[in-house]
């Protein structure tokens, strides 16, 4: 099962404050453990939003919404792929991270990533062959 584990923003994430040797050291050793166990996939700390940009939805129109955004604890300040056995694989491996934002709370949220199967029959043989050429051609970048 994939999860992508989520990384919450802080005030000093989004005010651009960056790690400390100290916290690199610790995400660098915690990243090293994880590629180890053959569970990460992917991983990336994120700009503040006031470098990003949103897009709305609305009908046919879009808008264009360019950051920083109010809200801090629903944006995110860095991720993980994991590829584990269980959502509690995943739970045991977030509860051994160094904490992200050290000084202030954090938190991390573990979201299952969809497999092909959940679709159920909507996602058609055409449709499966579809996605499985586009992740080889992904693969090659």
């Amino acid at each position: 099962m994939q999860f992508m584990i989520i990384v919450k923003a802080s005030p000093d994430s989004e005010a651009g404050v960056m790690p400390t040797e100290e916290l690199l050291t610790a995400m660098g050793n915690y990243n090293e453990e994880l590629a180890k166990a053959g569970i990460l996939l992917s991983c990336d700390g994120l700009q503040p939003s006031s470098k990003g940009a949103r897009v709305r939805f609305s009908g046919d129109k879009r808008t264009v919404i360019d950051g920083p955004f109010a809200e801090t604890k629903e944006l995110i300040a860095g991720y993980w792929l994991w590829d584990v056995k269980s959502k509690e694989e995943a739970i045991e491996w977030v509860k051994r991270c160094p904490n992200p934002m050290p000084g202030t709370e954090a938190e991390i949220e573990i979201r299952p990533v969809y497999a092909a199967e959940d679709f159920g029959a909507e996602f058609t043989p055409e449709l499966r062959e579809q996605e499985e050429r586009i992740r080889a051609q992904a693969k090659k970048l």
